[in-house]
This record gives C-alpha cells, structure tokens and sequence, in this order.
C-alpha cells in the first residue's frame, strides 16, 4: 500500500490526474514520500504517453482516408499530453531555453529560469519544438498509422528512460555531496517503495 500511496504521489506532481479530498488525504505527503515517489516517475511517462496513442490512433482512425488525418491527430494527441501534464515539461523547456540564452552567467541564468514570465529564448523553443513534432507526426501519419504510432511508443520509452535518468543522477549527486550518509539514507526510503509499472525500466532499490 505504501508503494501505491508513491505512486499516486508522483501522478499527483506530474500530471493534471484529480488526487484529491479524501485520496488526498490517505496519500498525504512529506519531503520523504516526494524522494521515494521518484521510484514511480517512468510509471508516470507510460501513462502520459499511452494516451497520446490513444489520441492518435482514435482520430486517425475516424477521419481516415482524409489526407489532413495525420495532421489533426498530431494535433489532438499533442493538446491531449499537454492537458494531462499541464505543460509541465513544455514550461521546463521554456525556463531552459530563456535561462541559457539569456545570460552565460551561472547565477543570471538561474535567476531567469526563476522567473515565471516566458522570453523570447523560451518562446521561440516552444514553437520551434512543437511545430516539429507536430510536422513529424503528421508526416509519419501520412505515411503510415504504424509509424506514428511507433514514434509515440518511442517517446513513451523516452519518457520512462529519461525519468530513470534523473533519478539515477539525483541520487549520484547525493551521494557525493554526503558519500557517508546519503547512500544508507537514500536506499532506506527507496527500498520502501516497488514501483508499480517501471520495474523493468527503473532498478527497484539502490
């Protein structure tokens, strides 16, 4: 039950998924429950990704043999992932591209990535990349519903691996930062929480 109380933590901080009253509450929440949540983030992506299939196969399917198919479904699988994450990783790309191209140094860069407002930097990388995915995956989709469909499997894998990544790096810099205590710690909260769906993708203790 704990490991599901992780896992319905991290759906909470990733998606726009409803965790609340009651749920909420016999989930709860503390700084250690957020870290052995991270055990639970590639779960997260398959979901995330699993209904951009969804999505574009259900309209490619239904306006087929339309030529513009591809590209309205492009569309809709898009809105759909970004309502489902509340553009969770398109505001993070912005606050990259603005804090990197704003400033070279260290500090400044990390000031603007602060800043909530979106630059020039961090919009002009929010079109450039959502206009060539939405290019690619309506180019696939013409092409053929299989090979779009495999593109978003591909992000779907991307996403597990990519959280599997982060969380190896959090702990790696952990444990740097305090080699005596952070690996005894870190394997303590962790060895508490299975994940549900990323056991093959992500190693359930460290």
């Amino acid at each position: 039950m704990q490991a599901l109380r992780h896992y319905l933590l991290a759906l909470q901080f990733f998606t726009r998924i409803p965790v609340t009253g009651r749920l909420a509450e016999w989930v709860g929440y503390s700084p250690a429950m957020l870290r052995a949540s991270s055990a639970h983030f590639p779960g997260v992506g398959w979901i995330a990704a699993a209904v951009a299939m969804a999505i574009y196969a259900a309209l490619a399917g239904l306006l087929a043999p339309n030529p513009w198919a591809g590209a309205v479904a492009a569309v809709g699988s898009t809105v759909a992932t970004v309502l489902l994450t509340g553009g969770f990783h398109e505001d993070g790309l912005a606050d990259v591209a603005d804090g990197l191209g704003g400033s070279a140094d260290r500090e400044r860069a990390l000031d603007i990535m602060k800043d909530s407002r979106i630059g020039a930097y961090g919009a002009m990388a929010l079109v450039l990349a959502l206009a060539a995915k939405l290019a690619l995956l309506a180019l696939l989709g013409a092409h053929s519903l299989p090979a779009a469909l495999a593109a978003l499997g591909e992000r779907m894998c991307s996403r597990a691996c990519g959280r599997c990544s982060s969380c190896a790096a959090c702990r790696t810099w952990a444990t740097r930062r305090a080699p005596r205590a952070s690996p005894w710690r870190t394997r303590s909260v962790h060895a508490r929480s299975r994940p549900l769906f990323s056991g093959a993708l992500y190693p359930p203790r460290w």
